[in-house]
């Protein structure tokens, strides 16, 4: 899937070669330590039915998301879809190009036939509107973690 968000950005389904790119943008944003590593970016985009989706510009990745279609016994069986790891280069953001990159994913979650599309976002990151502007709400779930010392 190839889309122009304008003349000089395309979002696309991102490969392995996208790697180095990726690392950056999951460096910037984790609020932690800074461990995204190679291995691990080159097993989550193997891992069935997991795909990640980024904006280019110039070479540089400088959005993602990670989409996740998930299988489901409940809805006839149709599967459900979990959203992680949005993120916009800081220079990059406010222009829309988070929203193309987010529609992407979306847009592959309902032609898998997702019935549903579940994101979680910290409190302290301040995205709750830009999720709402795209249709999320939290009216009718709590999102929840456990975490392990």
């Amino acid at each position: 899937m190839m889309k122009s968000h304008s003349d000089d950005v395309l979002v696309r389904r991102l490969e392995q070669a996208d790697s180095e790119n990726l690392i950056a943008l999951y460096n910037e944003l984790t609020f932690g330590p800074k461990t995204a590593r190679m291995r691990r970016v080159a097993a989550v985009m193997a891992h069935p039915g997991t795909r990640i989706y980024g904006a280019e510009t110039q070479g540089r990745i400088i959005a993602m998301v990670t989409l996740h279609i998930l299988p489901n016994v409940t809805y006839d069986g149709r599967p459900y879809a979990l959203i992680e790891n949005v993120a916009t280069a800081a220079e990059f953001r406010k222009r829309g190009i988070g929203r193309s990159v987010m529609q992407a994913a979306i847009d592959a979650a309902w032609a898998e036939d997702a019935y549903k599309i579940m994101l979680m976002t910290g409190q302290r990151r301040g995205a709750r509107g830009f999720y709402e502007a795209l249709g999320f709400d939290c009216e009718d779930k709590f999102g929840m973690v456990l975490r392990r010392a």
